[in-house]
């Protein structure tokens, strides 16, 4: 199993516009090559101004699998397009992650096959 962990970092005022522009372009596209996020969290702490969210894979090849497929996609292009337009992005970092081997079990579910 891997765990994509990404975090954004959002300029001041603009989470819900950046919520608002995700929901809309970027989210329905994920859904159809990746399923549901993990987590998908806005920070009301510490880092303010935060995304997270995380991705379940079976394994990098799975991983690359469906992130190809999304890039190819004009949906997903447009919502890039669209997001660099906006400008309310300032960090991207993403972790690919593995559970402890005495770690919960994570839902399965989660992942498209």
């Amino acid at each position: 199993m891997l765990i994509d962990h990404r975090t954004y970092r959002i300029l001041p005022g603009r989470i819900p516009a950046q919520l608002e522009l995700y929901g809309k372009l970027a989210y329905p596209v994920q859904l159809r090559y990746m399923g549901e996020p993990h987590y998908y969290l806005v920070a009301e702490s510490g880092e303010l101004n935060t995304l997270v969210h995380g991705w379940i894979y079976e394994n990098a090849g799975d991983r690359e699998a469906k992130r190809a497929k999304m890039a190819a996609d004009p949906d997903w292009k447009h919502f890039l397009a669209e997001n660099a337009k906006a400008g309310n992005v300032i960090e991207q970092r993403n972790s690919l992650m593995s559970p402890a081997p005495f770690a919960p079990k994570l839902a399965l579910t989660k992942i498209v096959r």
